[in-house]
């Protein structure tokens, strides 16, 4: 049977005993959850590079969370121990996030690492009135599976460890957050985050859930499909966070099912490992429960901030996120969120990160010295690496149909898009064509079309812009206008009995600073189609419209289409 190091440089066999080694080391991390293993694998990267540690990982029972966190394990490629087997072994560290269920059972010294932001919550039955993960029940051991050290991210959590137990206590450090730590140092990436999302110029609003009966997806389950119908599609992009408890629970299809009205509508659903926080970053705005995920939010950057928790008996009253939550705005109806986000005033966010997360930027460093000293190790000199968040993925899904409100204005048109179905029906229906059903392309006051994918355009077979937009007007009569946007984001537009084709070019907006910003050539598309239809006219010259987008004026230049520009391949 295989055989582990041990600290002093022996060996354990699978009975347990002991025999002399090579002086290499065992690291065991022992999870209970998806939650708590990616919170070990944010700590990983100080033994990088070192090949004097194995790093093995096992499944502790007894969670109702513990279905994923096999799962994870295997997507990172980790070796699992059988948890008898690592029952019966001896290992120079047992590395855990959290201090429940059989945990004591494995021999070797404990380091208890932070799981989430403090102790802001009481969970009810866990058996003791302490704050979760500071049942004395947990954390008070003798024997073979002493606790070496607590690794705590806050000075403030010392004091809460110390009033359950003075012993607990000295055993306690603050190194700070290993998890924030990736985040903080990832948020130059924002831009890319973003851009993998394909957020462009909208206000990028995440919404954060934890687990349990109070949570967000819990108390206000519609939420998501209220904001998403509420908010217009190219002023606001949608984001969902849920605690991989949650998941667990009910599982990626029942999730997504529930999820279904505010996913088809185009919300991002985050995935539960490294990607939240990415949309964290990307994010302009939050709206939480009393889950510790906003803490890292704040950390990151003081922006708006609102809290959809209204009340329970789980948030503890003294926590840093009980004392946020009773400094940000709180949202009453879906449809008050613009007005909410408004009221925050800067500063809240940024106290509350400052009182749960201490040594902000050196966390990891300061748990690898901790590490190394217990392991009687010198570190390697290389140091340890901090591995960047990666981008998140964009959505699964996207509408293919807009309720499009339209306001004729002294200088052109006020246009507001919503996912089909989501708001009473506005002054046109635009559809995409080749993306949305035959019930709703014939229904289409707008068809559009977008450029194909490069890959499809070597077929032996393509339309023509301008001959697109006249089959599209002939193959579906109750269509008014058609509208082929180009590869160059020209968009060609041939409206129902006007003589000849238009091009609808749409001036980028200086932002200032140098920024500059796209509007999508299908917004423009209905600015102008609306506008045609009120105006009655056929303009044979160039005309200059104003698109209103929420608080951004584009502007468009409407003129009759070339030879070249009808005649290009779509």
């Amino acid at each position: 049977m295989d055989s582990w190091a041990t600290g002093d440089g022996r060996r354990a066999t699978g009975d347990g005993r002991r025999a002399t080694g090579d002086g290499r080391r065992a690291v065991l991390l022992a999870a209970r959850s998806a939650v708590a293993l990616y919170r070990l694998l944010d700590v990983v990267p100080v033994f990088s590079g070192d090949d004097r540690i194995t790093r093995l990982f096992t499944l502790v029972p007894g969670s109702d969370f513990g279905v994923d966190a096999l799962s994870a394990i295997e997507a990172v490629g980790g070796r699992t121990v059988p948890w008898d087997e690592a029952r019966a072994r001896t290992y120079d560290l047992v590395l855990a996030s959290s201090p429940k269920g059989d945990l004591p059972l494995l021999r070797g010294r404990h380091v208890l690492l932070p799981h989430g932001a403090g102790y802001n919550k009481s969970i009810p039955g866990e058996g003791s009135d302490s704050p979760s993960g500071l049942d004395p029940a947990m954390l008070l051991r003798d024997g073979d599976s002493p606790i070496a050290l607590h690794a705590l991210s806050h000075p403030d959590q010392v004091a809460r460890l110390a009033a359950v137990d003075t012993r607990a206590a000295r055993r306690a450090k603050v190194i700070g957050d290993p998890t924030l730590e990736r985040a903080l140092a990832s948020r130059p990436l924002r831009e890319r985050y973003r851009a993998a999302l394909e957020t462009g110029t909208r206000t990028l609003l995440a919404l954060v859930s934890t687990w349990g009966p109070e949570s967000l997806l819990r108390q206000r389950p519609d939420l998501p499909a209220r904001l998403a119908a509420h908010l217009p599609y190219d002023e606001y992009q949608l984001a969902l966070v849920v605690h991989p408890n949650e998941r667990s629970r009910l599982g990626t299809f029942e999730l997504t099912e529930r999820l279904a009205p505010a996913l088809d509508a185009g919300m991002i659903l985050a995935g539960p490992h490294e990607e939240w926080a990415s949309v964290l970053i990307a994010a302009d705005a939050l709206i939480t429960d009393h889950g510790s995920a906003a803490l890292y939010y704040c950390a990151i950057a003081d922006r708006p901030l609102v809290s959809a928790y209204h009340s329970g008996a789980e948030l503890i009253a003294d926590s840093p996120m009980n004392t946020l939550l009773r400094r940000i705005p709180q949202l009453g109806p879906a449809e008050a969120v613009e007005d909410t986000l408004r009221a925050y005033r800067p500063g809240a966010g940024r106290d509350a990160a400052q009182a749960a997360f201490a040594h902000q930027g050196d966390a990891l460093n300061r748990l690898r010295t901790e590490l190394y000293a217990l392991l009687r190790l010198t570190p390697p000199d290389s140091g340890s690496p901090l591995r960047l968040l990666p981008s998140p993925r964009q959505a699964d899904r996207s509408p293919a149909a807009f309720d499009v409100h339209a306001e004729i204005t002294t200088d052109g048109v006020r246009i507001a898009r919503r996912p089909v179905g989501t708001e009473p029906p506005g002054h046109h229906l635009a559809v995409e064509y080749g993306a949305a059903g035959e019930n709703l392309t014939r229904s289409a006051g707008l068809l559009y079309r977008r450029p194909l994918p490069t890959s499809a355009t070597r077929a032996d077979l393509a339309w023509s812009s301008d001959g697109w937009a006249q089959h599209a007007l002939s193959a579906y009569p109750g269509c008014r206008s058609a509208a082929a946007i180009l590869p160059s984001g020209l968009c060609l537009l041939r409206a129902r009995g006007h003589a000849h084709a238009y091009v609808v070019q749409t001036e980028p907006k200086d932002e200032g600073g140098g920024r500059i910003a796209h509007a999508d050539p299908a917004a423009a598309a209905s600015a102008v189609h609306a506008w045609l239809l009120s105006e009655g006219t056929r303009p044979s010259s160039p005309v200059r419209l104003a698109c209103h987008i929420g608080q951004r004026v584009f502007h468009v230049l409407l003129r009759p289409a070339t030879d070249d520009e009808t005649t290009q391949l779509v």
